[in-house]
């Protein structure tokens, strides 16, 4: 299987960690998004919408981190995705939540904190700022609760909904995302930052 991927990117970071974990054999295939590789037309033939990560084996090609951990995860054995289907369930339900919720909270606030400057696109915008710290808290005080009351998200070990969850926190320090008043997520992300996998495949600050 190769993966076509950029590695500072958590979205292709969490997909690798879940393959390393697997102890998965990937190709791997760096793809220099900030020098236009993701929009050549080699691999928009992969990946219509021009991101990372894409998975192909064989003649399957497949893009969205979220499939393709799930994927991954069907390849082999593991209680990472377990058979039981309210398990998956419960799994799928804090990946979506990922997605639609977290994702577009902790996204903002790295852009305007950490990528703008980085990109030259000027200082962040207070407004802007403040919007996503509003947002974020909503989200945070859910997960929070949520992780006070387990160790794992799904469960009492680690599922893929960690994994997804997680990979949003990789910029958690200099995207300066609020997260003082919530212990119960720095110590469930400790956890996981602490896994060898992890270490290998995070992005490199």
């Amino acid at each position: 299987m190769k993966l076509y991927y950029f590695p500072e990117s958590p979205n292709s970071s969490k997909v690798h960690a879940v393959a390393v974990h697997l102890n998965l054999s990937l190709e791997l295939h760096f793809v220099d998004i900030t020098q236009g590789a993701s929009h050549t037309p080699e691999f928009l033939e992969l990946n219509p919408t021009g991101r990372t990560p894409v998975l192909q084996d064989g003649d399957f090609v497949l893009w969205e981190a979220t499939a393709i951990m799930q994927y991954l995860a069907s390849q082999v054995p593991n209680t990472l995705y377990p058979g039981d289907r309210q398990i998956r369930a419960d799994i799928a339900r804090w990946q979506s939540w990922q997605l639609a919720h977290w994702y577009p909270a902790c996204q903002t606030l790295t852009y305007e904190n950490c990528l703008k400057g980085l990109l030259q696109r000027g200082a962040p915008d207070p407004q802007v700022v403040q919007t996503a710290t509003a947002r974020f808290h909503q989200e945070a005080i859910i997960l929070d609760r949520h992780l006070a009351k387990q160790e794992y998200l799904v469960g009492t070990g680690l599922t893929l909904a960690d994994f997804s969850v997680t990979g949003d926190l990789v910029y958690a320090v200099p995207g300066q995302f609020p997260l003082e008043e919530y212990p119960h997520i720095w110590a469930w992300y400790a956890r996981i930052a602490a896994l060898p996998d992890w270490q290998q495949t995070a992005p490199k600050l």
